[in-house]
């Protein structure tokens, strides 16, 4: 979680950066804003990307999980099946 808010981090001092650096450059006021929107939108997707990407990872960790937790289940009915016929036939 340390690692999300570096990155969470720089992405916003990249894009403070770059928003001074656009409104301290000399052109007109209408290009200037065209240019804090381009970059905007820019970072917008970046975000939503590495969004996109945390939470395939997330949802690919729930799944394998919930694959081994499965397999750990069905390995247990097994073997308590196996107790349960060693029983039977140690009782007779």
């Amino acid at each position: 979680m340390n690692s999300t808010k570096v990155l969470l981090g720089v992405l916003v001092s990249v894009a403070a950066g770059a928003t001074l650096g656009i409104l301290f450059a000399p052109d007109k006021g209408s290009s200037t804003r065209k240019k804090i929107s381009q970059k905007s939108n820019d970072y917008v997707s970046e975000v939503e990307g590495k969004f996109n990407e945390f939470i395939n990872a997330i949802t690919q960790k729930f799944e394998s999980v919930k694959k081994e937790t499965t397999q750990m289940v069905e390995n247990g009915k097994a073997k308590v099946k196996t107790a349960e016929e060693e029983l039977i036939k140690a009782s007779k």
